[in-house]
Formats: C-alpha cells, structure tokens, sequence
C-alpha cells in the first residue's frame, strides 16, 4: 500500500511539474516570469484585441480565368487540325451568384468539320459539355460537379494562400478559415490578434491577383507604344505585354511581349528561398508541384536561353534566362540584391489568390476591449472560486480542503495543456474553464456523497473511502462523456469561438477526471495511511 502510495505521488510530482514548467518556461526573473506567462497562454482576438476581416472570394473570376485558359487551348487545337472557325468567346460572369451562367460561344464552324469538333472537346475538354446550336454554332457549358468542385477549390485555395501571405509579416496566432456554411456564399474569415490596422495585411492580400511564370517572347522596350509600333499596333496571337516593376536603381520603364499561356502557375508553387549565386548576385530558388514540374521540364528543356518572367497581378517582378533544363526544383539567377532575391522568394512561396476577393466586412477590436474582456472574466472567475471554495469548506469541512486543492490542480493542468496544444484562450473558452470548475465541484459533490453513504451504512472510513470513490467512479465516466460527446458536435458544426468553448471544456473535463478521482483519492490514501483505526472522517 506505501509502495503504491509513493509511486502514485512521484507521477502526480512529475505531471505537475511538467505543467507548471508549460505555463511559466524557465523563469530568470519576475518580469521573465510574466513574459512567459503570456507568451504560453496565448490569447484570442476578443481577449488580446485586434482585427478581423471578412472577405468575399470572387468565384466567377476562377471560372473566367478557367475559361479563357481552355479557349486559348481551344483555338491552338483548331490550329493545328486545321478547323476553322468565326469566334470562340465567353461571356462575362460579373458576380458570385452569376458564375454558373460561363459559357463559352463558338460560332462559323463548317459542317465537315463538325464531328472533329466533337472529338477535340470530347477527347480533351472532358469538363466542359458541347451543345449545337444550329449547322455551324456551338457553346460549351461546364459540368454542375465540376463547376462546384472548382469553386471549393478556389476557396481552399484561397485561405491557404491569405494565410501564407499572413505569415510573411509576423502576426501572431492569425485564424484563416471558411466563414458561414451556405452554399452560395463563398467567404473567409481572417482574424489577426493584436493588429490594431488591418490596413498592412489588406495591402498584402492585395497584392496576389494572380502569378504566374510565362515565356517572354520580346523585350526590353522603352515603352509600350515602342513595343506596339514592332508589330503596326497590333501584338501577336497569344501574347500580351507586361510591365516590369520598378526596383531602386532602375533606368526608365521596361516593357516586355510574353507569351498569354503561362508555364506553371501561383498555385503549383510549393517552395521559395533566396541565396547567394555567382558573381556575388543573388539567386532565387523554387520547388514545384509534380505536375508543375513535370510541364516545366519539358518546356525548359525546348527554350534554353531564352528568358522567362515571373508575373504577379499583370506586372513583371523579376525577368530571368534558362541556363538548362528544370524540373520541380529551379533557380532564377541574377538578381540585383539581396533584397531583391528575398522579395521575389516571398511572392514565389506565397502563391497567387485564384480569384479576387471584396472586403465585405472589416473590424476592430482595440486593446482595451479585449483588457476590460479579460477583467470580466477574471472578476467572474474569481467571485464563483470564492464561492464555491466557501461552501465546500463549509459544508465537507476538512475533506473540502481536498476539494479545493484538485479544483486548483485541475486549473493548472487545463492551462498547461492550452500551452502545450497552442490552443488560442478566447472568452467562450474562458467560459469553459469556469465550466470546467462546475464540472469539477459536480464530481467532488458525487464523491463525497457517496462516502457519506457509505458511512452512514456502518462502513469503516477506509473501507467507505475506497467504496464511495469506486461506486462514483461510472457515474463521473458517464456525465463527462456525454459532455464530450456534445462538445464534438460543437466543433464538428460550430466557428471559431464555439470550438474554442468546446476545446476547452474537453481538455477542462480530461484535466477533471485525473484530478477529482487520481488525485483526490491518493491525498484521501495518504491522510488514512497508518490510521487504520481512524472512527470518523472530516467531511
């Protein structure tokens, strides 16, 4: 019984250990202390104060961009089997809920060549449905699946690209997901904890329209009417000309002919780094999707060189030569500085949004808020302890003092874990640690009852001590996990706050059952322990 005893107090030591040190680090000194503290519970955007977004993904621009790159794609296979043709547009969806109307209009093919029509988009534009509309008229409509699969896919594609851009400055804790739950609403949710201004982050996002590596065709030109006058005003099929951006130490402007069909795109971009390269320039590196790789590869390969643009919201960032065939990892040479090479690493490594996006709504929540918030919740915290550690010692006496000293474990235990999990404390999850402290009297109060049960019924106090714990012990696994059991409905359907208020209560109701049942009973073992002939029990 010692032996079991101690070995029992070691692991309570060690886990207690294990959190205290998850809450406050190696403190050097009072003011380290706090520093860890803080750094170790992190706090929400209700809590800490800060801003939030919500922005409005432009679907119909995924779908316009899709259907433009297929017509393209359209018109070089006409080409080639020699089809000919009046027109192949599209028409011009302007908003979210206009975006299933994309069709694309292919007008003047001649009857003979009809069935070779019918196979090109059959073999090759499997997405897409082909209907005639009389002898030499057809339009193509996307398939309802994959119209639906291709706006998820902007807006996963989206979040994920906001949110590598978020990182880039440093927020703290940022929360990037999917806001509401209707189907025709296509919108996210960006919450940034202790940015006063949304406006740096705003201009940040605005910067990713789209990126994209393509072929340059010509260029250098002075300006864009120099370039025009090359070709009598008009520029060839297939290209289109672009702007570089300006960078310190530039001479005048640079306009360059690059091809309308990129090589790979934003979203096959996996990896970005700058370093040093030769002559003492700086070089970029980048990885790229297998498929993205795959394509690159061969068109590298057929254009060693000639020069490549990285192109990002129609404007040239960065203007490179092929020295020899890439595959999924390259390396864009000669760059200025050091700065330069780092910039372009960034817009690389962030990718490009799919589609544009309208700030439908934007807040703030000052500091001050978010300190009146944590008062709240600390003077609520503090007033139901005090409370119910007054009516535990009152009404259990001495065995209240067990009660009281779990409910203090159980709290450090809930915090550490919040530090360990990086779980972000919000005011519903404040809620649920004051939750979690009911929770906690509830299996205190079955405990104790039931000891008292048994003590009434003439059993010794060892004996109604192990009785009233064991009997206890199925009816606390019971109301925790149907508690559990709602708080996974919570996060599964909830947002933000509402799984912040479920994490929390899990992880409080996990902390509760070793606290209120492991715990508790050993300090009731060790107080009994050599007293065998205990008579009455303080409770």
């Amino acid at each position: 019984m010692r032996k079991n005893l101690t070995s029992r107090t070691v692991f309570i030591a060690v886990i207690l250990l294990i959190c205290v040190f998850g809450i406050i680090g190696f403190p050097g000194s009072p003011s380290a202390l706090v520093r860890n503290v803080k750094n170790n519970i992190r706090l929400g955007l209700d809590l800490r104060g800060g801003s939030y977004l919500i922005l409005e993904v432009q679907v119909q621009d995924a779908v316009k961009t899709v259907a433009q790159q297929d017509i393209e794609r359209l018109k070089e296979d006409f080409r080639k089997q020699n089809i000919h043709y009046a027109s192949i547009d599209a028409n011009d969806p302007q908003t979210v809920e206009t975006a299933n109307t994309i069709q694309i209009d292919v007008k003047g093919i001649p009857s003979a060549e009809a069935n070779s029509v019918r196979s090109i988009v059959s073999d090759r534009y499997g997405e897409w449905i082909l209907t005639a509309v009389n002898s030499s008229d057809y339009y193509l409509r996307m398939k309802p699946t994959e119209l639906d699969q291709l706006k998820r896919d902007t807006v996963d594609r989206s979040i994920q690209t906001i949110s590598n851009r978020i990182n880039t400055i440093g927020v703290t804790e940022p929360s990037v997901q999917q806001y509401g739950s209707s189907s025709d609403k296509y919108q996210i949710l960006v919450q940034l904890p202790g940015v006063d201004d949304p406006q740096q982050v705003k201009d940040m996002i605005g910067t990713v329209a789209n990126l994209q590596i393509t072929a340059v065709k010509e260029g250098p030109f002075a300006s864009k009417d120099a370039a025009l006058s090359q070709h009598g005003g008009i520029l060839p099929v297939n290209t289109i000309l672009y702007k570089l951006l300006p960078r310190g130490g530039s001479e005048g402007e640079q306009w360059f002919l690059v091809s309308r069909l990129p090589v790979v795109t934003g979203h096959e971009m996996r990896n970005a780094s700058s370093g040093p390269g030769d002559l003492r320039r700086w070089d970029t590196n980048f990885t790229l999707s297998p498929d993205g790789g795959r394509r690159f590869a061969t068109f590298t390969e057929a254009n060693i060189g000639n020069k490549l643009a990285v192109v990002l919201d129609k404007q040239i960032v960065s203007v490179a030569t092929i020295e020899a065939r890439i595959e999924d990892r390259g390396r864009i040479t000669g760059l200025g500085s050091q700065e330069e090479a780092m910039e372009l690493a960034q817009f690389l490594k962030s990718g490009s949004l799919p589609a544009g996006v309208v700030y439908a709504q934007e807040n703030s929540i000052g500091p001050s808020l978010g300190a009146d918030s944590i008062h709240a919740g600390l003077v609520a915290g503090i007033a139901g302890l005090t409370a119910v550690v007054f009516v535990m010692l009152v009404y259990y006496k001495r065995s209240g003092v067990n009660a009281v000293l779990a409910l203090v474990l159980n709290t450090v235990v809930l915090m550490a874990a919040l530090s360990y999990f990086h779980a972000v404390l919000t005011l519903p999850g404040i809620a649920g640690v004051i939750l979690t402290v009911g929770m906690a009297v509830d299996s205190n109060v079955l405990i104790f009852e039931r000891i008292r049960e048994e003590l009434r019924a003439g059993k010794t106090v060892i004996a109604a001590v192990d009785n009233g714990f064991s009997k206890a012990w199925w009816t606390i696994v019971d109301t925790h996990v149907t508690t559990v059991v709602s708080c996974a409905f919570l996060f599964l359907f909830g947002e933000g706050p509402v799984r912040g208020f479920a994490v929390t209560l899990v992880i409080g109701l996990i902390a509760n059952v070793f606290t209120a049942v492991f715990i508790s009973k050993t300090i009731f073992d060790y107080e009994l322990s050599g007293r065998r002939g205990m008579q009455e029990l303080s409770i």
